[in-house]
This record gives C-alpha cells, sequence and structure tokens, in this order.
C-alpha cells in the first residue's frame, strides 16, 4: 500500500513530560511514598490534553475545574494512606458517547445533545475508584463508522502523523492514549472501535468479552457493542478493566452470576495451540501489515507455541451477518432522533441506515440465526485452540478525513475491517497489541481473540507477548 504520510512519523511521546509517560503502577507508588502527588500528575496532564487538543483534535471536552477537584480528593486519600482503589488518582479520558453526569454528551453529533441524569455503569465505577476524569474524547458522529471525524468536532488525526486518521470509532482516546494525554481511557467497540485504533496508533486496547463491563444506556447497535479499555499498557489496560467490570442492574442483557476471575498465572506460549486466521471476510491483507504480522506469529512459535493456520467459520457470510445487525443498528439510531434533527447528519450514516431501514425484516432474523451458528462455532474453535490471533487491521492508517484510504477503489470501513467485526458477532474477548511498524513507520497491531469469559487468557497472552521483545 502506497504512503498516505505528508512527512515521517515520529514516537508521539517524545515531546511529553516525563510524569505524562507513567502508566498506573509507578504513578501509585510514588503516590504512596509522596514522591508525586495527584495534584502535580493531574495539572501535567491537563496540559498535555491542552496540547494534543490543539495539535490532533482528539478532546470534546477538557475539564479542567473538575479533573482538579477530583485530583485533590485523590491527593487526600493517599497522604492518610487509604487510596479508593489502584487507580486511585489516574487521569483517565472518557469517550463522548458514554453518559458522565453534569456534562453534556454529544455523541459526535449536533442532532441530539444529552446532559445525563447520572454516570454510566463503567464511569460510576470508575469515580468510585478515584479515578481523575480529564474530559470527553471525539467519537465520529454516534460511534458509527471506524474513523473519527465528525459534524460536531470535525477531523481527529492520528499522533504518529497528523496527516493520518487514528482509526475509530474510538478514536479521540486512542490519539490521547498515544500523546500521553491520561493514561486509562474508556473506549467503546461495536465492530472494531477500541481494537482499530489502538492498532492504528501503537497502544494497547481491549474489548471484553459482551457483558464483562455493563453497558447503559443500551447502544442502538445492540449486543455487539462491547465497553473497553484502551491504554498504553497491557498493565494498566488490566487495572482499568477490574475496576470497570461487574454486574449492573442497568443492564439487562448482562448475564446473571459472575463471570470468571480476571486473576490468573502467567501465560506461557510452550505447547499452546495457536490458530492463526490470515483472511478476512472481505478484501486483502496490506503486505506490510502481513510481513509484520507474520514476524510476531513467529515470535510465538519460537517461543513454543503450535500454529496452525485456520479460515474463521462461515468465513464467506460474515460480511453479511455484521451488516444485518450494523446497518438496521445505523436504522435504528437515526430513527431515534426528530425528523429536524436529522438535518446535518453525516452523509454516510444517512446512508447506511437507508440500506439498513430498506432491510427486510425476514433478513435481520435470518443474520440472527446466522450469528447465533457463528457463535456457537467461535465456542467450539476455542475450546480447540488456546489462543486466535490475526493482524487487528488488514492496512496500517491512512489519510485522515476518509473512511476508506482515497484511491483504493473501497465504498466503506467494514471492507477494510474484517479482522474486528466477526468477533464482535461472536462476543468474545479480543485485544490489539503493538506488534511493529510499516517502513514509513504506521503501527500496526496483532490481535488475540480468546474464549468467552476469559478476558484473564487474553490478557496474560498479550502480556506474554510484549515480553517477547
Amino acid at each position: 500500500m502506497a504512503a498516505t504520510a505528508d512527512r515521517a512519523t515520529t514516537d508521539p511521546l517524545a515531546d511529553a513530560p516525563e510524569v505524562c509517560r507513567l502508566g498506573v503502577e509507578a504513578l501509585t507508588r510514588q503516590y504512596a511514598d509522596g514522591s508525586l502527588s495527584p495534584v502535580e500528575v493531574t495539572e501535567a496532564a491537563l496540559a498535555r490534553a491542552e496540547a494534543v487538543q490543539a495539535a490532533h483534535n482528539a478532546f470534546t471536552e477538557i475539564d479542567h475545574d473538575g479533573a482538579m477537584v477530583q485530583a485533590e480528593a485523590a491527593a487526600a486519600r493517599w497522604r492518610q494512606g487509604s487510596p479508593a482503589s489502584p487507580i486511585d488518582g489516574v487521569p483517565t479520558t472518557i469517550k463522548d458517547i458514554v453518559w458522565v453526569a453534569g456534562h453534556t454528551i454529544r455523541y459526535g453529533s449536533n442532532s441530539q445533545p444529552v446532559t445525563p441524569p447520572h454516570d454510566a455503569p463503567s464511569v460510576a465505577r470508575l469515580r468510585a475508584a478515584g479515578a481523575v476524569l480529564l474530559g470527553l474524547t471525539t467519537t465520529p458522529e454516534f460511534g458509527w463508522k471506524a474513523v473519527t471525524d465528525s459534524p460536531y468536532s470535525g477531523v481527529t488525526t492520528n499522533p504518529w502523523n497528523p496527516a493520518l486518521t487514528p482509526g475509530g470509532s474510538s478514536g479521540g482516546a486512542a490519539a490521547a492514549a498515544a500523546a500521553g494525554a491520561g493514561v486509562l481511557h474508556l473506549g467503546t467497540d461495536g465492530g472494531g472501535s477500541i481494537r482499530i485504533p489502538a492498532s492504528f496508533t501503537g497502544i494497547f486496547g481491549i474489548k471484553p468479552s459482551f457483558g464483562r463491563v455493563a453497558a447503559y444506556p443500551p447502544s442502538p447497535f445492540g449486543t455487539v457493542a462491547h465497553v473497553g479499555p484502551m491504554a498504553r499498557s497491557v498493565a494498566d489496560a488490566a487495572a482499568m478493566l477490574a475496576v470497570m467490570a461487574g454486574p449492573d442492574p442497568l443492564d439487562w442483557t448482562q448475564a446473571p452470576g459472575t463471570m470468571p476471575a480476571l486473576e490468573r498465572a502467567p501465560f506461557d506460549f510452550a505447547g499452546k495451540r495457536i490458530g492463526y486466521w490470515s483472511d478476512p471476510p472481505r478484501g486483502s491483507v496490506d503486505r506490510a501489515v502481513q510481513a509484520t504480522v507474520d514476524e510476531a506469529v513467529a515470535a510465538m512459535q519460537a517461543a513454543g507455541a503450535i500454529i496452525e493456520p485456520i479460515t474463521l467459520p462461515d468465513h464467506a457470510q460474515l460480511f453479511e451477518i455484521f451488516a444485518g445487525h450494523w446497518l438496521v443498528g445505523a436504522a435504528a439510531r437515526v430513527a431515534l432522533l426528530p425528523p429536524a434533527a436529522r438535518d446535518g447528519l453525516d452523509p454516510g450514516l444517512l446512508e447506511a441506515s437507508a440500506t439498513g431501514s430498506a432491510m427486510a425484516v425476514l433478513d435481520h432474523v435470518r443474520a440472527t440465526h446466522a450469528r447465533v451458528a457463528f457463535g456457537r462455532a467461535m465456542d467450539a474453535l476455542l475450546q480447540t485452540f488456546d489462543l486466535v490471533v490475526s493482524p487487528a487491521t488488514a492496512i496500517p492508517a491512512f489519510a485522515a478525513g476518509h473512511e476508506v484510504p482515497p484511491g483504493s477503489g473501497l465504498g466503506r470501513w467494514t471492507e477494510w475491517a474484517g479482522f474486528s467485526y466477526p468477533i464482535n458477532l461472536s462476543q468474545q474477548p479480543a485485544c490489539s497489541i503493538p506488534c511493529g511498524l510499516t517502513e514509513d513507520g504506521r503501527p500496526v497491531g496483532l490481535q488475540l481473540v480468546g474464549p468467552r469469559g476469559d478476558d484473564a487468557r487474553v490478557l496474560a497472552a498479550a502480556a506474554a507477548f510484549a515480553a517477547l521483545g
């Protein structure tokens, strides 16, 4: 694939203050010994957020006053030796599609801002844990596509190179994370919206098993939509997920009972059977991406893993199955708006909505039945394999402000995101972890997929992969 960069890419943390590079463990260790305070860390994070906003348009709101109040409360708890949690005082951002009490949630849209009466369950848990909420990060309109530009906030760009997209729909969160504007970042993923921007910006992001984190209000896109963490390291994302996870009576779609614990022994690749999925349902894989992921898989094999090429069940139908859910969701999202509020919506969203509205009810029912069969087959596959690995995205980041690479001949984001949305259909935990750079310096992500409920295995395997160097 031809380079889309106007200049060479650079490490987005190259100009970040040292305090903005620290992760959860380093921050809280220094909070405990008094060598750092949540107040000074938050001041630095807010200044960095302003710089990142000016350069990359990653935020819809930066809440200086609210963040400082929270930081001062966290500092008092640390001084008293009674932190609220292992992430108390850690700078955190929330995607501007998730309810945060006292803030106007825009959903990347001018059509229908909402001032929520209370926090979403995930935000409530973060707040109770003492996380310092810096502000809200950008999203495409209602999170409908896998790049981040919207009628409300404009175009968000990639800290590796501002000519490139950070991906989406959690693109503002990814840009903020990559550039050091906060440590923990809450994203959502209905077709790859955590994993795609994580891949494009060289950070870690995990879509948890469906139901691990409560989702409320319910997404118009239904049970393909997950809530999860994004961060610069596996350990930081794991700490965030541990806080957000758990049942909440607001989310009826969560199964009753408890999910398997997130803690597990370190993962050892030796003797593990790993299925290598390298053929997406639509399109082809960029040569540079393929070569980089091949090297990552070879490193697992050198560490003792047994690598077997696989094709996903129902491979030929996966695009249509997902379209039968996603397009109907787009139609539902637009239908919830008063007719007058639909003026000025993203033209691509309107087109997707019109296509979904035109679908026959029986077509949606068939897609639902096909999804059930695929989910059963994926559960069976992950009883045979310890993990499934793949590229996180078939292509690296491309020009910002476009849904598909200019000149590619592609029509919609789903045509280049075929490694992500199948796992939304089947609801397994899946992450993107950095595995290298293309020759022109664009990040490449490796996707790891585990059995439903075993998020701990995915996190442990990601940590083990990162340790391979």
